[in-house]
C-alpha cells in the first residue's frame, strides 16, 4: 500500500514555512497520540504523523523528499544497494539522464510578460528627444473575475484529484526500484481548482485582452538600434502580481542635411572664392538652431571645422558632442560676361603664385624618380 503524502499528511501546503510545519504537527501529535486519543487507529495515525513531520522538519530531508518522494526520504531516492553511479554529476543528473527530470513543478511566475517593439522616429526627435502616445495591447487579469476564471466565488472548488495541491504523485518502477514523482495535476492544470460555472467575459481563461495607451518619454540622445525599458506596461501579472516590462527599439530615419557620426554632427557648407580666400563669418544651422561661425581667410575646401557642444547629448553621461563643418569651397558655373573679366584679371594677377605652386608639384615628382 502506497504512502500518503506527508504535506497531504499534516495538512499543509508545498511552501509552509518550518513554523507551520511545527505548528501542524503539534495540533495532529495531540489529536491521535495513544496516551490520549480516542480516534480509531489513532496509533498509526501518531506514527504516520511523527514520520512525516521527522522528515519536513529537517531541511535536507525535507530537499530529498521534494525532490524523490518517500524513496528520498529514505535517504536513498533509488532504493536498496545502489551506492554511486560513475560519470554522472550527482543525483539530480541521473534523474534526469534516465526519467527527463524529476524535480517538484516549479510554482507559477505569475509577473507578467514583457512586450517588444520597434518605433521609427525623425532625425530631430532622436537627438532632442521628445514625447509620444502609443497604444498597447496587453494580456491582463479578467476585469469581471479577477482571474479566477469563474463567473462568481462560488463557482470555484478544490480539485477532487489534487485536493487543492496542484499537482500529484506518480509512481514508477525503474531499474533502480520504484520511484515517486510529481506532475501538474492532468485535471485542473497546477491551479489546485475546478471551475464550476465559468466567467462569462474570459470563458474561464481568467484574462483577457485590453488596449492601453502609454505616454514615452523618449530621451535626447537616442540611436538606431537602441532599447528603450518603460517599467510596468508590459503584459498584466497574474492574479494582481505585478507587470511585465516595455521594451521599444528605435530606428531613426536620416536627416536631409545633419549626418550622424556618434554623438558628433557631421554638416557640409559651401562657400565661394572669395569668402575662402578673404575670410567671412556665415550663418550655420545646427540642431539647436542658427549659430554664427567664422571662415578663416585661406581656408582650404575639405578643411573641416569644430563647433563646440553642438553636437547630440549622450543618453548616459549627458556630455554633449561637437558639430564639424566641413567647408566645401564651390566652383561657379554660368559666368556673366562681368564676371568672366573678373577672373581673367585674377588669372593674370595668379600666374607668378600659380608658376611657384606648378614648379613645387614637378620638383616633388622629379625627386621620387631619382
Amino acid at each position: 500500500m502506497a504512502k500518503r503524502d506527508y504535506y497531504e499528511i499534516l495538512g499543509i501546503s508545498k511552501t509552509a514555512s518550518t513554523e507551520e510545519i511545527k505548528k501542524a504537527y503539534r495540533s495532529l501529535a495531540k489529536k491521535y497520540h495513544p496516551d490520549v486519543s480516542t480516534e480509531p487507529d489513532a496509533e498509526a495515525k501518531f506514527k504516520e504523523v511523527q514520520e512525516a513531520y521527522d522528515t519536513l522538519s529537517d531541511p535536507q530531508k525535507r530537499a530529498q523528499y521534494d525532490q524523490f518522494g518517500h524513496a528520498g526520504a529514505n535517504g536513498n531516492p533509488f532504493g536498496e544497494g545502489f551506492s554511486g553511479f560513475g560519470g554522472f554529476g550527482g543525483f539530480e543528473d541521473i534523474f534526469s539522464s534516465f526519467f527527463g527530470g524529476g524535480s517538484r513543478p516549479r510554482r507559477e511566475n505569475n509577473v507578467g510578460d514583457d512586450i517588444n517593439i520597434r518605433m521609427t522616429i525623425d532625425f530631430m526627435e532622436a537627438v532632442l528627444g521628445t514625447e509620444k502616445e502609443i497604444e498597447v495591447e496587453i494580456t491582463e487579469d479578467c476585469r469581471h473575475c479577477h482571474g479566477t476564471g469563474a463567473e462568481s466565488n462560488k463557482d470555484i472548488e478544490v480539485c477532487s484529484r489534487c485536493h487543492g495541491q496542484g499537482y500529484v504523485n506518480v509512481d514508477q518502477r525503474t531499474i533502480f526500484g520504484n520511484v515517486r514523482t510529481q506532475t501538474v495535476c492532468p485535471v485542473c492544470g497546477g491551479r489546485g481548482q475546478t471551475i464550476k460555472n465559468k466567467c462569462h467575459v474570459c470563458s474561464g481563461s481568467g484574462r483577457q485582452r485590453v488596449k492601453k495607451k502609454v505616454n514615452v518619454k523618449i530621451p535626447a540622445g537616442v540611436d538606431s538600434d537602441m532599447t528603450l525599458r518603460v517599467p510596468g506596461y508590459g503584459h498584466g501579472g497574474k492574479k494582481g502580481a505585478e507587470s511585465g516590462d516595455l521594451f521599444i527599439t528605435f530606428k531613426v530615419r536620416p536627416h536631409k542635411v545633419f549626418k550622424r557620426q556618434d554623438m558628433d554632427i557631421i554638416l557640409e557648407v559651401p562657400i565661394t572664392f572669395s569668402q575662402a580666400a578673404l575670410g567671412d563669418k556665415v550663418v550655420v544651422p545646427t540642431i539647436y538652431g542658427d549659430v554664427d561661425l567664422t571662415i578663416p581667410a585661406g581656408i582650404q575646401s575639405g578643411t573641416t571645422l569644430r563647433m563646440r557642444e553642438k553636437g547630440i547629448k549622450d543618453v548616459r553621461s549627458n556630455r554633449r558632442g561637437d558639430q564639424l563643418v566641413v567647408i566645401q569651397v564651390e566652383t561657379p558655373k554660368n559666368l556673366s560676361s562681368e564676371e568672366k573679366k573678373l577672373f581673367e584679371q585674377l588669372k593674370n594677377l595668379d600666374t607668378p603664385r600659380k608658376e611657384s605652386i606648378w614648379k613645387k608639384f614637378k620638383s616633388f615628382f622629379q625627386n621620387q624618380n631619382n
